[in-house]
């Protein structure tokens, strides 16, 4: 089993500009060794932005960022051909897609068709343009943020969208003495800029590769599987989860074990990690939605209820 232990250093990294949150920086770890991306929601000035960025300055590999606005076109993500007058051809012009970390800010000011642009290089990690298909490169990892408090001028992500991040996490207000070290901590300079590199993209995909290897066994496959089916049989949901999500659960479930020194994933691994997985693809009944449920409450209570495997 390879060292996962620059995951470690890599997280001691961002702590030395994000305050806190070391739960979330698990949660953005996992899901970069399970190949997924990630959807940061949250009022703004909760520092979003600068966990993605500080995360990406941990790496040598290649950071572009996109101030998402109504504006923005899809070639303005994916790239466009140009004509080369000397050359006589047409040239691509590569766009932000094309890096190792992508933060999307502001995913939801863009229009739907903007946003669908990511759909094919979120899944498939490539990109089609002119019928010209270019593979992305390796690893590609895409941190989103979003304000769920702002509807003017926003366009909500649609459930497709939703269902290509592996997890959605809520960053939550700092506490007092957490605050109080904020203020200490940027009163003259960003430690953003002192960061050092800790790993190169090569290292990163070997560690992907070494997630992959993680064991699960029939018995955790099978309570997966429990809880996936069960949020489709339950009379609170329109609709459930998808098989993407049984997927992005057991991965997730490899990462987080792999993360805490085991090569094996437990119980616990998968109801720790089914609310951040899960919650985004599910679709409450109009009743439900209407009398303002949310989705985490039905499914703390299906995971209560669905019986660990033996």
């Amino acid at each position: 089993m390879l060292d996962f232990h620059l995951c470690e250093q890599i997280m001691d990294n961002i702590a030395k500009v994000v305050v806190g949150k070391r739960a979330a920086m698990e949660l953005m770890m996992v899901a970069l060794l399970a190949e997924g991306h990630v959807l940061l929601e949250d009022v703004p000035g909760l520092g979003k932005t600068l966990m993605a960025k500080a995360l990406a300055k941990g790496f040598t590999g290649i950071f572009k960022r996109v101030q998402f606005t109504p504006d923005i076109l899809p070639a303005d993500i994916t790239g466009f051909n140009v004509f080369d007058q000397k050359a006589g051809r047409f040239v691509f012009q590569s766009g932000p897609v094309m890096s190792h970390i992508l933060l999307a800010d502001e995913i939801n000011r863009a229009i739907p068709r903007t946003q669908s642009s990511l759909l094919e290089s979120m899944e498939e990690r490539q990109v089609t343009v002119d019928g010209q298909t270019i593979a992305l490169p390796r690893p590609f990892f895409v941190v989103a943020t979003q304000n769920p408090i702002e509807l003017e001028g926003t366009f909500p992500l649609p459930e497709a969208q939703l269902d290509r991040f592996l997890l959605k996490i809520r960053l939550g207000y700092p506490s007092k003495a957490e605050e109080m070290e904020i203020l200490a901590r940027f009163r003259e300079n960003d430690p953003l800029l002192a960061m050092d590199a800790m790993a190169d993209p090569q290292m990163l995909v070997q560690l992907q590769q070494a997630r992959a290897k993680i064991h699960v066994s029939d018995a955790i496959r099978d309570y997966i599987t429990a809880l996936v089916r069960a949020t489709r049989e339950s009379q609170a949901f329109r609709f459930g989860s998808s098989p993407r999500g049984s997927l992005g659960l057991m991965r997730a479930a490899q990462a987080l074990a792999a993360l805490r020194g085991r090569d094996y994933v437990l119980p616990d691994d998968v109801k720790y990690l089914a609310p951040f997985v899960l919650t985004h693809r599910l679709t409450l009944t109009e009743k439900d939605r209407l009398r303002g449920a949310l989705p985490e409450s039905f499914l703390e209570r299906i995971i209560a209820e669905t019986p660990v495997s033996v």
